[in-house]
């Protein structure tokens, strides 16, 4: 991967970011679109940290393919 891919990489998650909806507490599976972007200030996350969760379209939920939820810690 070279400089200008992790530069594009990098601006597409914060520009994905800077859109998210924030919320208190994450939605039950299912609720959210493939791709979808929420952030979840639940305090799970480390101080200056807030949880980023993209929604998935599991067969487990009614979806239709096995793309899994994912969730991690970003900077604020």
């Amino acid at each position: 991967m070279n400089q200008y891919t992790v530069s594009l990489s990098l601006l597409a998650i914060t520009i994905t970011t800077a859109s998210a909806e924030v919320l208190k507490r994450e939605p039950p599976m299912g609720a959210l679109m493939e791709g979808q972007v929420v952030l979840v200030d639940d305090g799970s996350c480390p101080n200056e940290q807030i949880k980023r969760v993209v929604g998935g379209n599991h067969v487990t939920v009614g979806g239709t393919k096995h793309i899994l939820r994912t969730r991690r810690c970003i900077p604020r």
